[in-house]
């Protein structure tokens, strides 16, 4: 087993299944975490949405948005294509950069009306990705989240908490760009959609508990992984 596939095994166990990508359930307003697979098109919509609303800010602020998103019935494409920008910024401030953000909203809605969502979903993982990544506010991490939580296509998500901790490790230098990382990723780790997603949440759940700005060492589940213990 090799140290990636070692420190995945070892954040499982220790925090357990973490079930991302949160979801609102039906009749409610309020984001939970659940399976983490989408069941149907809103789902794949919402997380679209999200994938967006999260650029720069806390999950937390996310909730909040989508919450007044769902108030408004405004998790819809046709929905935010026909509302003012103005009204969209309003109910997600909490997300930071609303009015940057409301214009990504409208620009990802008009990308539904013009690419159906069964259309996608019959895309492989790097067509996919190639797409979403022409989309105006869409780089490779929102593009990478968005292929593995909506659409369930193996491609691995790297976000400045991935960067971190494993440049802590000694598995990459601090300053890996983004696709030197997904290579190493990709190559040393199964290709399997639900492990991409739940490796990928732990990562974020340990650099929350231990791989913090100032690392909290102490009774860390990968400190004996770690280069300062090899």
């Amino acid at each position: 087993m090799n140290r990636l596939q070692k420190i995945y095994s070892v954040l499982h166990k220790t925090y357990g299944p973490q079930g991302w990508w949160p979801l609102t359930p039906l009749g409610s307003t309020r984001t939970r975490h659940h399976s983490g697979r989408p069941r149907k098109d809103a789902h794949r919509f919402e997380i679209m949405l999200g994938a967006i609303l999260t650029q720069n800010t806390a999950w937390t602020n996310v909730e909040k948005a989508l919450e007044q998103l769902h108030k408004n019935k405004l998790v819809r494409h046709d929905r935010i294509l026909k509302t003012k920008k103005e009204k969209i910024a309003g109910l997600i401030r909490s997300a930071g950069y609303y009015n940057q953000k409301a214009e990504r909203l409208a620009i990802i809605s008009k990308f539904i009306k013009d690419n159906t969502l069964r259309s996608l979903m019959a895309m492989d993982a790097v067509g996919l990705r190639r797409l979403l990544l022409e989309v105006k506010g869409i780089g490779p991490e929102t593009a990478d989240s968005i292929v593995l939580y909506a659409f369930e296509k193996p491609s691995f998500v790297i976000d400045a908490y991935t960067k971190r901790i494993f440049s802590r490790v000694g598995l990459c230098a601090a300053d890996a760009d983004y696709h030197e990382m997904q290579i190493m990723f990709e190559q040393d780790v199964r290709k399997d959609v639900d492990v991409y997603k739940e490796y990928h949440a732990l990562i974020v759940e340990h650099a929350k508990r231990h791989c913090r700005t100032k690392p909290k060492c102490e009774g860390c589940p990968i400190s004996k992984l770690c280069k300062r213990n090899i």
